[in-house]
């Protein structure tokens, strides 16, 4: 996998990355971010395919802001659930939202059912916490890098600039081949640079 960064470009120059959504939803969007107080800083990336990874996740309100971030750039960003979830009648709504049915039970695993999801797709962008969970945890979990080499495709990161009140559409992280230290270097920097909406855990 290449790691050199992937140029990114403006919403109305975009092309590559999968859409959704028109004027009044882009509104509805920004609107809501004004409304929380908050705003986009950063370009969301031109690419077809990539994992992009939030953090730090301490907060519900957290939802608000990626839900104002996806509509503000008429982002179609998919994410993961478990396939028992996508019955009637909200099965297709979560389809219809992006999101990715897992079979737990599966042969195959986790990754490997990702991995597969990007392989059938022209365009996906697929969203993941890599705390898990909104209270103060150890560490990130490396799942988001185990799918990103399965797939073979960039992590992107989005972090939570809580004390500027920003979203930051941050950079792609260049990925050295070793997932152990990739974690521990996107963990690090994430540490360093961001602040979460509950500060103690961050």
């Amino acid at each position: 996998m290449s790691s050199d960064p992937t140029p990114v470009t403006t919403i109305d120059g975009a092309t590559d990355y999968p859409r959704q959504g028109n004027g009044l939803t882009r509104w509805i969007g920004l609107t809501l971010l004004k409304l929380m107080g908050w705003r986009i800083k950063g370009e969301w990336p031109d690419v077809p395919k990539l994992v992009t990874i939030g953090a730090p996740h301490t907060s519900n309100w957290d939802l608000g802001l990626a839900m104002g971030m996806m509509l503000g750039w008429n982002l179609r960003l998919s994410w993961m659930m478990k396939k028992e979830a996508f019955v009637w009648p909200l099965g297709w709504l979560w389809k219809k939202m992006g999101g990715i049915p897992i079979d737990r039970k599966a042969a195959q695993d986790i990754v490997e059912q990702t991995a597969d999801a990007f392989a059938r797709r022209d365009k996906l962008h697929l969203g993941i916490t890599p705390e898990g969970t909104r209270s103060k945890v150890g560490g990130f979990r490396k799942g988001y890098l185990r799918i990103a080499y399965a797939a073979n495709v960039p992590v992107f990161l989005v972090g939570v600039d809580a004390p500027n009140r920003q979203v930051v559409l941050d950079k792609f992280w260049p990925l050295t081949g070793d997932i152990d230290a990739d974690n521990a270097a996107i963990e690090t920097y994430y540490r360093d640079t961001y602040q979460g909406i509950h500060a103690a855990k961050s």
